[in-house]
């Protein structure tokens, strides 16, 4: 069978995954005949010339590698379905959160190495039942620290999942550097240590919380299991080439503490810069709070929306975890109310399911929601109270905003309450076209990660006032 131009008509094709397609054409002798695949791989395109294949297509597992050996170490170490089943972040931060693996492998050899010559291990002198004791007293402290911070700040990690991962690391750091330091001061040495593993137990909790909220947003298949599991497999992976390394290492550093004091201070160093930019690289495309600020700050000014990309490469790693504007979302209604008359004064003008209070003294806001809300109206709400945050900003505002601001900069404590309704007109016009431009560019507003409480509450309607 043959077309126009001498070329043979593909009967079929097939596809693996988002590579190039391959077509198949029928031989002279009746036999099917598969064109040779091209390869497409991490964002570089080349074709190859490949022999004839048979008919079941030469039975290659991962079709469009330069061997069979190479594509099965892909797939161990690479989700099914790589790169369409994870977020086009994936790669960037895969191959900088392994070079802060292997850097963190290698200091935390020499933090061992420390701690075991601190124990007593190589000293006859040293006591066995003395170091167990120091040794259950250590991992006492951990686990009672782990339990503690799991409370403290559980439901907070999934909000600033990035600027918690890169705390986590930070902190590993320090703990390391109070393992190595432990033995210089044998006074301390068992105190020392205590803190040093609380510090790792915090970090344990931390880092294994943070790296399950960027394990949904990476999955893209529903193959949260997938991802998951090959990211272990590449820690282990990297933990082993740095044991090996290590192996190499400690003889020639074990009898210099200097030497080994700044071998760590290099490691640090590079781990903590190769941690920063593995967070830099991800692009979250759902909004927390810092986000949202960004995103509805530029649309305030510019009157556009950012894309997840710039907002994500905008958001602030190091101060992320202290805003300016304290919002609370999600309060009992019993703390902002204590008399028949506050509770109608908060509910006049609120027609949507949340009531908000601003408090401009201390810019804070604080806000009650409905039983019926859902994420729409928490982002809502969110946005409310962010726009109040504004009015205390510098920088352009639409026309009705700089009213407003001008009357709370004027600093009539009354109209609190007043501006917070007038906001409210303000964003039944102004929240809509924010929605949709936030959808158009690409952000999921289906869902959020803004810290939200459980208190919910239920009241009687505020009456609209009619125009006459």
């Amino acid at each position: 069978m043959a077309d126009h131009a001498g070329f043979k008509v593909p009967l079929c094709s097939e596809q693996f995954g988002s590579r190039a397609a391959r077509g198949c054409c029928a031989a002279v002798d009746g036999k099917l005949q598969w064109e040779a695949w091209g390869r497409r791989w991490w964002g570089f395109s080349e074709v190859f010339q490949m022999k004839p294949e048979s008919r079941d297509g030469g039975g290659s597992g991962v079709p469009g590698a330069t061997s069979p050996l190479f594509s099965r170490l892909l797939t161990v170490f690479l989700p099914q379905g790589f790169p369409d089943s994870v977020s086009p972040d994936y790669l960037p931060y895969q191959l900088w959160d392994s070079v802060q693996a292997f850097a963190s492998s290698l200091s935390g050899s020499l933090a061992t190495h420390a701690v075991l010559l601190g124990i007593g291990v190589g000293n006859a002198k040293a006591s066995v039942s003395a170091a167990t004791a120091t040794w259950l007293v250590k991992d006492s402290t951990g686990m009672l620290g782990r339990i503690v911070f799991a409370w403290w700040k559980g439901s907070k990690l999934d909000c600033n999942a990035k600027q918690w991962r890169l705390f986590a690391d930070i902190l590993n750091d320090v703990a390391m550097f109070l393992e190595i330091m432990a033995p210089i001061y044998p006074v301390c040495f068992t105190i020392t240590i205590c803190i040093s593993n609380l510090a790792k137990c915090i970090v344990s909790v931390a880092g294994g919380a943070t790296r399950a909220a960027l394990t949904m947003h990476q999955a893209r298949r529903n193959n949260m299991a997938d991802v998951s599991a090959k990211d272990s497999s590449q820690e282990t992976l990297v933990n082993l080439a740095g044991l090996l390394i290590s192996l190499l290492i400690l003889p020639v550093v074990s009898h210099c503490p200097s030497f080994s004091l700044s071998c760590f201070f290099l490691l640090t160093a590079f781990h903590i810069y190769a941690n920063y930019r593995a967070v830099r690289a991800l692009v979250i495309e759902t909004l927390n709070e810092g986000r949202l600020w960004l995103v509805l700050k530029h649309f305030l000014q510019k009157g556009e929306v950012l894309d997840p990309t710039s907002a994500n490469q905008m958001e602030p790693l190091w101060t992320g975890f202290w805003p300016s504007l304290s919002l609370s979302l999600g309060v009992p209604l019993h703390r902002l109310i204590s008399s028949v008359f506050d509770l109608q004064q908060l509910v006049e003008g609120h027609q949507e399911p949340y009531l908000l209070h601003w408090d401009q003294s201390k810019n804070q806001v604080q806000v009650v929601l409905s039983q019926m809300a859902g994420s729409e109206t928490i982002l809502r709400a969110a946005t409310h109270g962010l726009v109040l945050g504004a009015l205390h900003e510098n920088g352009p505002l639409p026309g009705e905003l700089e009213e407003l601001r001008n009357r709370v900069r004027a600093g009539l404590e009354k109209e609190n309450q007043v501006i917070v309704r007038e906001t409210h007109q303000v964003l039944d016009k102004l929240f809509p076209k924010f929605l949709k431009g936030l959808q158009d560019v690409g952000w999921k507003t289906e869902k959020h990660q803004l810290e939200v409480g459980e208190w919910r509450a239920t009241w009687l309607q505020s009456p609209e006032k009619k125009v006459l």
